[in-house]
């Protein structure tokens, strides 16, 4: 089960674009490999809006903003996780606003040898720390937060009730997968997290970058979590072959990925290679799964 990329949009920097009767979105131009596009911001309603992952604080994108909602009232600013990409205008944004940022907590640093580029937005600090269920609402429309940890310990995707449609971050994209970079990120959370998204059944989902999702939204998440169990399983015959490096199984896994996204790739890995070694499927050199550890089957240990 292959999954089915939606990769056409149609944009234009600083223009907003009415793609549901409550939803509306303007793209920051910061497109990207990890960004695809660029961020698009969603702004929820009308007279009295919410805006859901600002973007990266970028003076035309901000003007944009402002010029795009003059006459009406920002009340909540929404933040999925706290990545460069998702986050930095949040503040300026509701500062301008007179509200406050809401989100599930700060950026927890992943600190390792293999680097993203979209890095952790370590100065955002939500005003108002938010979880399961918590709701806000506003003139015809009402939005409720899912806690979805897998991507980063404090992502958190928002659904819209009224066009029971979920504003995905960086759980769900159409255009890619996502990255799941420890030691913020985690595999068993993320599947976990895929799951819990798809028992809800929305029509529609919307990442944060790239186009909506809204055929059979069931069987795109349901691809989603295959295209990681499918991985796992490349990832443990790469062990039995004899290649006991994260880089060196990069390498014989991922030939259908460009090697400019090699380093994401080892995130992906690695989180593959914790959840693995949680479940004492592979052994290591080192008492945690790590980057730089050298691999092998549990059973090899007995042989």
């Amino acid at each position: 089960m292959s999954i089915p990329y939606v990769k056409d949009i149609a944009f234009e920097y600083g223009r907003v674009d009415q793609i549901s009767p409550l939803i509306r979105r303007v793209i920051a131009r910061n497109p990207g490999s990890f960004t695809y596009t660029g961020t698009g911001v969603y702004i929820i309603g009308r007279g009295e809006v919410a805006v859901i992952d600002p973007g990266p604080e970028l003076e035309e994108h901000f003007d944009a903003i402002k010029a795009i909602l003059d006459g009406e009232t920002i009340t909540h600013v929404l933040v999925t996780h706290s990545h460069m990409d998702h986050s930095p205008l949040a503040a300026p944004l509701a500062e301008y606003a007179g509200c406050k940022t809401h989100a599930k907590g700060p950026a927890v640093p992943t600190d390792s040898g293999v680097r993203l580029e979209a890095g952790d937005d370590l100065r955002f600090r939500p005003d108002v720390t938010i979880g399961d269920g918590w709701t806000c609402s506003g003139p015809g429309w009402t939005i409720e937060a899912i806690e979805t940890p897998g991507h980063t310990s404090n992502h958190v995707c928002y659904a819209l009730r009224e066009e029971n449609a979920i504003f995905s971050g960086d759980h769900i994209m159409g255009w890619s997968t996502s990255v799941v970079s420890p030691p913020d990120g985690n595999m068993t959370a993320y599947i976990d997290s895929l799951r819990k998204v798809q028992k809800r059944g929305f029509a529609t989902i919307y990442p944060t970058h790239g186009a909506p999702i809204s055929e059979d939204t069931d069987g795109f998440i349901e691809a989603y979590i295959q295209h990681r169990l499918r991985r796992e399983r490349a990832i443990l015959s790469a062990i039995e072959a004899g290649d006991e490096k994260i880089v060196d199984i990069v390498r014989t896994v991922y030939t259908d990925v460009d090697p400019s996204l090699y380093p994401a790739a080892c995130h992906s890995v690695l989180g593959h290679m914790i959840d693995l070694h949680q479940r004492g499927l592979v052994l290591t050199d080192t008492k945690e799964a790590e980057i730089g550890s050298a691999y092998r089957m549990a059973e090899t240990v007995n042989a």
